[in-house]
Parts: structure tokens; sequence; C-alpha cells
């Protein structure tokens, strides 16, 4: 039956694979589950009901994913997007969490209609060929950036040097000889050498050996008392939407700041894991593109409602693509792990980032590989190429990387007389992000 519903044969794959892909996925976003209630709860809502939250809204969005898009990709709260929900609009604007509730489950609805009308679809199609392949190749150096700084390979060198002001160099390499860059180069190794064997879940494999190492190393805790409970209630955020202050300016520019970040998020995690993942069809258009991105629309109105942030595809899911995922069965997978993970929490929550970092660096590496597709002859198509590929780490924004390289495409082509080159569709969207900068 599995093997039928998601076309398993069709895309050369099966049950197993796609199971091993989706456990990888899993682990290279179980994070989340920790993460998120951390940076929501500084608003003052509750922690423990906000894993409860965390892990279904993940599970909405992922099963849409799986069951309507039947893509292999992993959905839940966006980093970026949860730090704008706590630090923004509640910390700086000085609003409620219950106001942020609100404008996240507004942005849900609109992404719904957005989504039925096609308009986020038209968005991705009008996409150039060269940045499509360089929005792969920019979010594998932002996702090996991640990997890197998750297991303290690298990290920042910046350092207070008087006055408030800042001295040294940016990145730096960490502490090597440390415990949690010695368990990523072990995990890397032992992943790498899988992967050259052919062995089928090496990603996976390399995140359960990195983290059994970690055991006596100390990077790894296990879990204290009951490793089974009951989900937390959801009762203390669930349904706590404030509707009074909906038709206010800072509404309309909250609203307009969550829909352009998540929207080319999505749109460019979307593009880069199916270009991966060879779903593109031969148009270099994102197959059942409707139905993807219904999925984070539903997710984020659900997410809304259970009291947590916005949700977006996961550039993580390419651990599981690079382990063989091609179906929704993959996502699937991540769907019942988080469901799952509301009663073995504690189970998950032991995986340190620096046993999942070498999944990331690797996937980082494999994503590279669609820089040769890439026509850098023509300065008009390669400038914004690079910019795409190095604003994404650079600023660690998927969303920015795609600003930059889709402004300098159009204003590269209008200027050289290539105009004709150039969709509708991406005049418009120059003009709204050249506003977004404006607004900011």
């Amino acid at each position: 039956m599995l093997a039928k519903f998601f076309k398993l044969s069709e895309n050369n794959t099966t049950v197993k694979k796609e199971v091993l892909a989706g456990l990888t996925t899993f682990s290279t976003m179980a994070y989340i589950l920790a993460v998120n209630p951390s940076i929501l709860s500084s608003t003052g809502m509750d922690f423990h009901a906000l894993i409860t939250a965390t892990a279904l809204a993940a599970a909405i969005g992922t099963l849409v994913m799986a069951l309507y898009a039947r893509l292999p990709i992993g959905v839940a709260p966006g980093m970026g997007l949860n730090a704008f929900f706590a630090y923004t609009i509640v910390a700086g604007m000085g609003y409620s969490w219950q106001f942020a509730l609100t404008a996240v489950f507004l942005e849900g609805l609109i992404f719904i209609l957005l989504s039925m009308f096609r308009i986020r679809e038209a968005i991705i199609n009008s996409i150039p060929e060269n940045l499509k392949h360089a929005i792969s190749v920019g979010i594998g150096l932002l996702i090996a950036l991640i990997g890197m700084a998750n297991a303290g390979i690298i990290e920042t060198g910046m350092r207070h040097v008087g006055e408030g002001k800042l001295g040294g160099v940016i990145l730096k390499m960490g502490n090597i000889t440390s415990i949690g860059p010695l368990i990523a180069l072990i995990g890397l190794i032992v992943s790498a050498v899988l992967m050259y064997r052919k062995v089928n879940a090496s990603l996976l494999i390399g995140i359960l050996a990195a983290t059994v190492i970690g055991i006596p190393l100390g990077i790894t805790h296990l879990p204290e008392g009951h490793l089974v409970s009951l989900p937390p209630s959801l009762a203390p955020i669930a349904f706590k939407l404030q509707f009074d202050k909906i038709f206010s300016l800072d509404m309309v520019m909250i609203l307009f700041t969550l829909l352009m970040v998540n929207l080319f998020d999505t749109v460019g995690t979307l593009i880069g894991l199916c270009n991966k993942a060879g779903l593109l069809d031969e148009k270099g258009r994102l197959p059942r593109a409707k139905q993807a991105l219904m999925a984070d629309a539903v997710g984020t109105t659900a997410a809304g409602l259970l009291g947590t942030s916005v949700v977006t595809a996961y550039v993580e899911s390419a651990s599981g693509i690079a382990a063989g995922g091609k179906t929704g069965l993959t996502a699937f997978t991540v769907a019942i792990m988080f469901l799952l993970a509301l009663f073995f929490a504690p189970v998950f929550a032991m995986i340190p980032q620096a046993a999942t970092a070498p999944a990331l660096i690797i996937v980082g590496m494999l994503m590279m590989g669609a820089v040769v597709k890439i026509d850098f002859n023509d300065v008009t198509e390669a400038i914004p190429a690079f910019l795409a590929i190095v604003m994404m780490p650079y600023t660690y924004s998927i969303a920015e990387g795609i600003v930059f390289g889709m402004l300098s495409y159009v204003l590269l082509k209008v200027l050289t007389g290539q105009y004709k080159q150039i969709s509708p569709v991406m005049y418009v969207l120059a003009c709204l992000f050249i506003i977004t900068f404006l607004v900011k």
C-alpha cells in the first residue's frame, strides 16, 4: 500500500530506504524541539507547552507535505522566524505573545490563499535556471556553516575592544581538540567511509555513532528519570489569539515581513532540495508546487492556533535526501517521529548538536555539485548567481541570498538591454524587495 501510494517503484526507491531517510532528516531537525521553546519562552510563554506545540505544528505541516505534496521534505517552526516573533514583535515592539500568535495565524491564512491561487507557484517558476542552481549551492554552504558552528569547529572571532566596539575576525577556527569538534570529525569520517562503501543510512549511522561515542566523553547526556511520559498540556498557550489590534500599521508591517521572509525561505529551500533530489522537471519547475507550498501554509495556520511561531520547509531535509529519500514516505516518517517525540522527548533530546553536524557538513558538500551547472561566462548570469550563493552563508539567511540574486539579475538585465529575458513576476518581486529594504 505504501509503495503504491507514494509511487516508490516509479522513483526507484524502497520502503526501507525512505524510512531510513526520514529518520536521518528527523535526527537533524530534532533540535528544534528544544531550541524553539527556549526562544519563545523568553516572551513569557510556557516552556513545556511549547514543546508540544512545536512537535504538533511540525507533524501537521510535514504530514501535508507527505500526503498531499508527496515530497521528501520536513516542515517545522523556522529558525529566524521564531527570533523575529520573540525579539522583534514581543521584546522590541512591546506587543504580547498573543498578538504575535495572531500575526502567525493571519499569515498562514494569507499563504493558504496565495497557494490556492498559485501565486507562490508562479514565483517559483519565474526564477531563472542559473539562480535555481545557485540557490541549491548557497543552501549547501549555509548548511555546512550551520553544522560546523553547531559542532564548534568554527566560531565567531569578534571580541569587545573597549567602548562597546568590536575587533577581530568575523569567523575563526574553534578549539579543534575539544570534545565537540572531535566528536563531529569522528562522525564525519565514519559517514564518509560508509558513503564510499555505499552503505544505506550512512549519515544516520554516523549520527548514532557520534552520539554513542559522546556518552563516555560527557557530551551526550543520558536521560534522567522516565524515558516515556505524556506530552505537556497545550492549555497555557493554545487558542490565545488577540484580534483587537489587527488593523494597526504595526500588524501590516509585521505581516509583510513574515510573508516576505517565509515566502523566500520556503521557495528557496524547496527549489534547492528538489534540485538536489532530481525532482525538478526538464524546465526546472518544481513538481506539485501548489501542494508543497500548501504544507507550510497549513502548518503555519495550525502553529498560530497551537501556540508557536511560523513553520517553513527545513533545509536539514537535505540530509534525508542525501540518504536516498525521494518521496513523501520520507516526510511521513519525519511526521511520525515528531508525534513520537511527544512521548520520547528525553530520548531525542540526548542527541548532541555535534553528532548531527557531520550530516549537515556532508549534505553541504553534496549540494555544492550544482555549481557546475551555472553559466559563469555571461556576467549578467554569473554575478546574480554568485551573490545568491555567497549571501546565504554570509547573512545566515536563504531569503537574503535570493533577494540579492534576484535584484541583481533584474538590474543587470535591464541595464544591458536584455530586459525581455525578465518575466513580469520578476519585475514585481524586485519592487517588493526594494520596498522591504526601505521599511527595515
